[in-house]
């Protein structure tokens, strides 16, 4: 064997000169790099009022509440409330279903709203911009609108036709969902920015109030407070009511007309809202009869099942075709493919004192006559991209302009109309930033999470549940809120957890400091891919090396 074969025969690292291993800039052998990025989160995506969600809850993992409140009021300022009636669209989006349960984002968002109240934090206006924005509706969208409003600093004033704030919120959701020490709390906390809101005061020209008060924009966001009926035949021996004045009268006090044998009229929450006050208010028996089959009833679940717990009695697939005396004529329906039931000929009756019609509401739009300009189809206001009618300076938003229609929906809608608001008093057209990709379940690596059982809120008893208006569902404690929000798997997004720097065989990875991350060493990176697979939440991505 000659000299050059035995030096060709050693291993090729240590061939090379001295000193030179470090030069071999291994990173060219790669065809796809990994990349840092922040996606976005199932539960933030999913929330009709846009809360950066993962956010709020690291801050309320850390113990830092007002922090993590501080957070949610950057989009929703009633987060006390909205932990009571929200209907919590973030949990079913929730990465964390596919592993054990959601995470409660809901209770957590309750328990920063209450701390917030309990300590008394407010939000300070912005700086004074010397514009003025009239808003008529102070419900959701308009107490939103409002919020959002006074932080880019315009001077703000809110008309309601009732005589207190808050609008389907308190006259629409019973006490015992919606505490309303809780909302007025809110509400002043709104005003102490100097928000002016005028109650009692039904506008019936708009153009006119705008002059008057010398506005520079105006924000219309009425609720759906008149009911929509369907016509009986009935000799007219017992009432029938609908629900939105029986949810109205109980809210302002008035004699309650549920009494004797209730019939509730409808599937949807409303409904459920309206047969758990006939329960409540001693009603001898309280039957909702329901047009569609249980499992395609708008309600929602846990609202028809506490419902039930509490002595509702359930007719699905029937309707009311008329009413003798106090004798009630059902028709049977029948489910088809299509989810909407065919009558089937088949009758039964049943006794009533009263029948309550609950099967949707509408927006009473009659001031609106006088804005030459505003379109409306089928009783919804017409908008644009930027929430605009077609009336200069007018927007319109929540339960009177396309939407879900849900409390949610209006404080995001509220959020949304001030943004553009602004925009267009300051001569401007505001761009919403472009939304980074969706997080999946499978992009996770959920080897890496332990099991922890969701934290459930405690449950007023059913007896005491029916006998008054006190709120159903408790409160978590400051142990339990801390557990429940380090569930979240920050799906997406880095939480420097070390794991890509310990796995990378090259040592291609550089920590940049707490808070700061991390950063790749494309020189020595051979694109692997064992950060990107290893990394729990979904925070590094391969992509195709430029050629």
């Amino acid at each position: 064997m000659s000299e050059d074969q035995i030096i060709q025969s050693k291993p090729f690292a240590i061939s090379l000169d001295v000193g030179t291993s470090l030069l071999n800039k291994t990173g060219t052998w790669r065809t796809e790099r990994p990349v840092y990025l922040d996606r976005l989160p199932p539960c933030n995506d999913a929330c009709p009022a846009g809360e950066n969600i993962q956010a709020w809850l690291g801050y309320a993992e850390e113990g830092d509440y007002e922090a993590a409140w501080r957070q949610i009021m950057e989009d929703n300022p009633l987060p006390a409330t909205m932990g009571r009636v929200c209907y919590h669209s973030c949990e079913g989006a929730c990465n964390r279903l596919d592993l054990d349960e959601a995470v409660g984002i809901n209770s957590v968002e309750r328990f920063l709203g209450d701390q917030a109240l309990k300590h008394g934090w407010q939000v300070e206006p912005g700086a004074a911009t010397g514009k003025r924005v009239m808003i008529v509706g102070a419900g959701p969208a308009g107490l939103s609108a409002a919020f959002h409003l006074r932080r880019f600093g315009h001077e703000v004033t809110v008309y309601d036709a009732n005589p207190h704030a808050g609008g389907m919120i308190r006259y629409g959701i019973p006490k015992y969902r919606m505490p309303r020490e809780k909302l007025r709390a809110e509400v002043a906390r709104i005003e102490a920015m100097d928000v002016e809101i005028v109650l009692s005061t039904k506008i019936d020209d708009v153009l006119a109030t705008k002059q008057e008060g010398r506005f520079d924009a105006v924000f219309l966001c009425i609720g759906t407070q008149l009911p929509r009926h369907v016509e009986i035949a009935s000799d007219d021996e017992i009432p029938i009511l609908d629900a939105m004045t029986v949810l109205r009268d109980t809210e302002l006090d008035n004699p309650s007309k549920l009494k004797g044998r209730v019939l509730v009229y409808g599937g949807g929450n409303t409904a459920m809202d309206v047969a758990r006050t006939s329960i409540r208010m001693g009603a001898i028996s309280t039957t909702v009869i329901v047009f569609e089959a249980r499992e395609h009833m708008p309600a929602h679940a846990f609202e028809v099942e506490e419902a039930l717990e509490e002595g509702a009695v359930l007719k699905c697939l029937h309707s009311i075709k008329r009413v003798d005396g106090r004798s009630v004529t059902l028709e049977r329906m029948r489910a088809t493919d299509n989810h909407w039931p065919e009558p089937t000929g088949e009758f039964e009756t049943i006794e009533a004192d009263i029948i309550v019609q609950a099967i949707g509401q509408r927006v009473d739009e009659d001031f609106l006559g006088h804005l030459s300009g505003l379109r409306v189809e089928d009783g919804i206001t017409q908008i644009d991209s930027a929430m605009a009618t077609g009336v200069e300076g007018t927007f319109a938003g929540g339960d009177m302009a396309p939407s879900i229609r849900t409390v949610t929906g209006a404080i995001g809608h509220g959020k949304k109309a001030a943004r553009n608001i602004d925009a267009y008093l300051r001569g401007e057209t505001y761009i919403a930033p472009e939304k980074n990709e969706i997080v999946d379940f499978d992009k996770l690596n959920t080897s890496y999470y332990s099991d922890a059982p969701r934290t459930v809120r405690p449950m007023l008893d059913v007896v005491r549940r029916k006998t008054g208006f006190a709120e159903v569902v408790g409160d978590l404690d400051e142990d339990n809120a801390a557990f429940e929000a380090r569930r979240c798997m920050s799906c997406g997004n880095c939480f420097e957890c070390d794991n890509c720097y310990g796995m990378c065989p090259d040592n291609a990875i550089t920590k940049l400091g707490p808070g700061r991350r991390f950063d790749f060493k494309y020189d020595y990176c051979k694109g692997c891919a064992i950060c990107a697979t290893e990394c729990p939440c979904g925070a590094i991505k391969m992509v195709a090396e430029d050629i």
